[in-house]
């Protein structure tokens, strides 16, 4: 069989791809899957102290309390992953609520609110795996499905990356009209 150098090339690059996500989520798949009581996690403090900020701060939001202004730093890169008019990189906060949030809060009668699935810790980063539903202002249901992945330090996140469906995001930024305030 002869195998051109790009084919190799590319055969170890996907190996070494595949071998850095095991790395990652392994341990992650380990203690989520694991039935053993013999599995041990060893997440460190700043692990702990920070995945419980994020955890405290979406129950908050999820009873109706405004948290972004206290969770992100005020020069947070936000990214929004996807090819939607919406995704790219936001430079602050301000930014980001501007570009990103706003258009879609303002056609939103009532506040998201978010149902957390899992939130992972490793390292100073973040992952929140959750659902969020709302009321637009015409009257119809919002619903997305979002990850998150928030890098932290000294209690705020100063890098997100967002992934959630764009497609329902934009339905309610094109279809509603934003709230008269």
């Amino acid at each position: 069989m002869i195998t051109s150098s790009s084919s190799i090339i590319r055969l170890c690059g996907a190996m070494m791809m595949t071998s850095v996500f095991l790395a990652f989520i392994g341990p992650a798949h380990a203690e989520i899957t694991g039935t053993s009581t013999d599995i041990e996690t060893h997440e460190t403090s700043t692990e702990t102290r920070n995945k419980t900020i994020v955890a405290e701060a979406f129950e908050k939001w999820r009873s109706g309390t405004y948290v972004f202004a206290a969770l992100l730093a005020p020069d947070v890169v936000w990214t929004i992953h996807g090819s939607s008019p919406v995704a790219g990189t936001y430079r602050s906060q301000d930014d980001f609520i501007a570009q990103a949030s706003l258009p879609l809060t303002s056609r939103l009668a009532t506040p998201i609110v978010p149902e957390v699935r899992n939130i992972y810790s490793v390292g100073d980063t973040v992952i929140i795996r959750f659902n969020g539903t709302a009321t637009t202002t015409s009257g119809a249901p919002y619903r997305n499905q979002f990850l998150w992945m928030f890098r932290m330090k000294d209690g705020l996140v100063t890098e997100a990356e967002a992934f959630l469906d764009l497609m329902a995001y934009q339905q309610v930024v094109e279809n509603n009209e934003p709230r008269g305030e």
